[in-house]
């Protein structure tokens, strides 16, 4: 891997994380252009960068639901405070992604990242999105979740581990057809997705680490453009979200993923490039 590549890959990465319309299909195809699909690990581990950035940006909030949860765990508040159900929450809805990626990793790794799959995914979700957001009541927030909401969440954010379904996309899109705000369901994404992302960067850190000789440098590279890139993508989401439908998101995949099936078709762009 170049610097150029790192470079970019990073930028792709902070820019399509938090947005609906998959970071990993926009790195495995920016990827397979240079010639080479960087891999699920690869991927994983720039999402440490990413991540990072929700921390940062929902401190103050990610601090009162820990401190909060801490505080029920030893009886000192009620557990049904909202912001310790949100604490269990976080770890129920988190349970379906750590298992389906343990035991689908082999998919995930390999056929998963077919172009054509992630053709499929982008424009299929797009079309959900859609449906979601010109259809969703947009009355509850997250003051409102409770289990069986927030299993659903959990599964929805499972999705995500095909290219192209977008873990913010999927979980997004499971709000709205719930009746969230777009801004809660937004939320909500983010928050679940940290113990996710950061258990799958951290476990491949390690098999990364098991390589002959893995490029540290262009990792961390990539990592920390992506973080800089994030953290000023969730801010601009944020407010967008607020006064704004995901319309823009839903066309954007479906053409992408038209113009992606007419490469395809052509000969230009293979299906899928071994990294």
């Amino acid at each position: 891997m170049s610097w150029l590549e790192a470079i970019i890959l990073g930028i792709v990465q902070g820019l399509t994380e938090f947005l609906p319309v998959s970071s990993s299909a926009h790195v495995s195809i920016v990827g397979q252009v240079f010639g080479a699909d960087p891999g699920a690990a690869f991927t994983a581990i720039m999402q440490i960068g990413t991540e990072t950035a929700v921390v940062v940006y929902f401190r103050k909030k990610i601090w009162r639901i820990l401190s909060r949860w801490c505080l029920a765990l030893f009886g000192k508040i009620p557990q049904a405070d909202p912001d310790v159900r949100l604490g269990w929450l976080v770890i129920v809805g988190s349970i379906p992604i750590v298992v389906l990626g343990l035991v689908l990793e082999p998919l995930i790794e390999g056929p998963f990242r077919n172009l054509w799959v992630t053709i499929a995914m982008l424009a299929g979700v797009g079309v959900l999105i859609g449906i979601g957001d010109r259809f969703s009541s947009g009355t509850k927030t997250l003051d409102d979740i409770g289990w069986r909401d927030g299993i659903i969440f959990g599964l929805a954010q499972a999705c995500a581990l095909v290219p192209g379904v977008s873990r913010s996309g999927g979980t997004i899109t499971a709000g709205l057809f719930m009746g969230y705000k777009r801004k809660d369901a937004a939320e909500y994404s983010f928050l679940l997705a940290i113990p996710a992302v950061f258990g799958s960067g951290f476990y491949s850190l390690t098999n990364i680490a098991e390589e002959p000789d893995p490029n540290w440098t262009m990792i961390l590279v990539a990592t920390v453009i992506a973080f800089v890139i994030g953290l000023a993508v969730t801010h601009w989401l944020m407010r967008y979200i607020s006064h704004n439908s995901f319309l823009p998101f839903v066309i954007y995949r479906v053409v992408l993923a038209a113009g992606l099936a007419i490469l395809l078709l052509a000969g230009l762009l293979p299906p899928y490039t071994s990294a």
